[in-house]
């Protein structure tokens, strides 16, 4: 701020925080910059550090706390990956991939001694920098959540990053990692950090020698979070012993209770699921999509090879779910095992295009066929689901999967496609295209940072079901055009061009909010209606954060649309 007025700069750490319009903010930032009662109230009564701390949906940070080999990482990169797949735009800061950055080479655990003074102070450095690049990420590149994968282990680097969250109005929620299993610690070691680049020697037991040393470095200045008395009031969860036990405190809002539910439903025992098609149906044969045919003669084939390759398996407490429709259960019933159907595994909602095929659905609509070409995972059929619709009902599927042992899940294209994309950890570009062919089996080994992946094909011929994502150089022009997904403040997709576009409603706990509705006494003494400012905002295009909008109407107090 500059004599009292708004510097560019201003404007836009104002502006870009929770997503809102950038022009739109920038000409109320103008309106706060002008004399008389309006500008005067605005920045007095109104300052920055507190905009967003009365927002539902303002950025959140993570923060990972724990000793070494603790799994930390672990839990960062999977709870990355879940809220990514469910539409929140997260991203993780590794502290030790900076670490690596400013020292190019590891010596040994004395770097991490707390008496060696040039060591904390690169130590410090590298992480005020890893928090700069999570301040640019949540207020310029349109992110959500940051995860700051760190050990943080004493009072006053928390208290660091509890300050930078405070000063760009961030929500803070920590999470806690508590291991005294020697057992566990061991085998995280031996799985995890020899294969760290801070051993390029890779010799286990020079490698084990080292990093116990290492994690005692840190015990000598390890203060885990008071929830009676210095933390009482952060929101945090404490993880014992690898979800055997949880100490959950102060949850602030929707996000972090999802957070908390994911954590404490994850597990790291060793597990396989596997992922498969039913058989062949006689829809497959022609074509037709959605429906609830049969097996064909060769679906009934698959089922039977299917059987022979459990049986083969021997695979230990196998549960097997399949959904409701008949050709999924018909391929159940062919393994002569129990079986689970679950309504929410029935495939995508195809709404008026059921039981048609792509040549009849682009001869009938041809703008429903161009646009859901143009932007698949958004599409939603008429009356149908999208992939956003379906991967937000099969949200429970993946909860219990992660709760769950050895599990088979027998479902459709489209299903598993969503399911596929979240344990390999594949963007909403990518998944409505990943290739889940009939007649294949895909065996899911979780290890340590993500899932390996073994494809198993039964020999059983089928029709190739898979349609290749189209190409920019497309001759419709519809279908070529690429749009910016606009994952915080979109307009509800529409099924069709003539389609009335509205915008989402707010999420609970976050309407509009009035910056001088908390001081009523400040509004007009005399009875009458408080004037309006009328702006016309045009946005530029190019920005995936900004929701484009004919104009704005302000009151003063000054109204804002809630970010999604």
């Amino acid at each position: 701020m500059h004599g009292g007025r708004l510097s560019v700069r201003d404007k836009r750490q104002l502006c870009s925080r929770d997503g809102f319009c950038l022009e739109a903010c920038e000409l109320l930032c103008d309106a706060a910059d002008a004399p008389g009662l309006l500008g005067f109230l605005f920045l007095f009564y109104f300052p920055f550090s507190a905009w967003a701390s009365y927002m539902t949906n303002s950025p959140t940070l993570i923060v990972m706390i724990g000793l070494p080999a603790r799994g930390k990482t672990y839990v960062s990169k999977k709870l990355t990956r879940y809220l990514n797949w469910i539409g929140v735009p997260t991203k993780v800061f590794n502290l030790g991939v900076y670490r690596r950055e400013a020292v190019k080479s590891y010596k040994s655990y004395d770097f991490f001694r707390h008496d060696n003074k040039e060591a904390m102070e690169i130590r410090k450095r590298c992480a005020l920098v890893a928090l700069e690049d999570v301040k640019a990420y949540l207020l310029e590149e349109c992110g959500q959540i940051a995860v700051f994968d760190a050990t943080n282990t004493t009072r006053e680097r928390r208290d660091l990053i509890l300050n930078f969250a405070k000063e760009n109005a961030f929500k803070v929620f920590f999470v806690e990692s508590v291991c005294d299993d020697p057992e566990v610690i061991a085998a995280n070691i031996l799985e995890v950090k020899v294969s760290s680049p801070d051993y390029p020697e890779r010799n286990r037991e020079n490698v084990m020698d080292d990093f116990l040393k290492r994690i005692e470095c840190y015990k000598v200045t390890y203060q885990p979070l008071d929830p009676d008395a210095y933390d009482k009031d952060l929101s945090f969860i404490k993880v014992i012993n690898v979800g055997q036990r949880f100490l959950v405190n102060r949850v602030q809002d929707y996000i972090q209770s999802k957070i908390v539910y994911y954590l404490m439903n994850i597990h790291v025992q060793p597990r396989t699921i596997y992922l498969c098609r039913h058989g062949e149906s006689e829809y497959n044969l022609v074509g037709k999509i959605g429906g609830d045919s049969g097996l064909s003669p060769r679906g009934k084939q698959f089922a039977q090879a299917l059987k022979k390759f459990i049986e083969e398996q021997e695979i230990v407490d196998l549960k097997v779910w399949t959904s409701q429709l008949k050709r999924t259960i018909q391929t159940a019933e062919s393994l002569g095992v129990t079986y689970e159907q679950w309504k929410i595994l029935n495939e995508i909602d195809a709404g008026v295009c059921e039981e048609m095929t792509y040549a009849e659905i682009e001869a009938k609509y041809p703008d429903e066929f161009a646009l859901r070409d143009q932007e698949k995972y958004l599409y939603r059929y008429p009356g149908g689901e999208s992939y956003q619709d379906l991967v937000q009902r099969l949200e429970p599927v993946i909860m219990e999967l992660e709760r769950q042992g050895n599990v088979l899940v027998i479902s459709h294209q489209a299903v598993m496609r969503c399911l596929l994309a979240y344990f390999l950890d594949k963007s909403a570009d990518e998944l409505p295209y990943l290739r889940c062919p009939l007649h294949t089996m895909l065996k899911l080994t979780p290890v340590a940072y993500g899932c390996k992946v073994e494809t198993i094909t039964l020999d059983v011929e089928a029709v190739n079901t898979h349609r290749d994502k189209p190409s920019l150089n497309s001759s419709n022009p519809r279908a070529s055009q690429s749009p910016v997904r606009m994952r915080r403040n979109s307009f509800t997709p529409r099924a069709s061009a003539d389609a009335v576009e509205r915008p989402r409603h707010h999420s609970v706990g976050s309407q509009p909010l009035d910056p001088l509705g908390f001081f009523p006494s400040l509004g007009a003494r005399d009875g009458t209606e408080r004037p309006q400012l009328q702006v016309g905002v045009q946005p530029q295009g190019g920005n995936g954060c900004l929701e484009p909008a004919a104009s704005v109407t302000c009151e003063t107090p000054v109204s804002l649309p809630a970010p999604e």
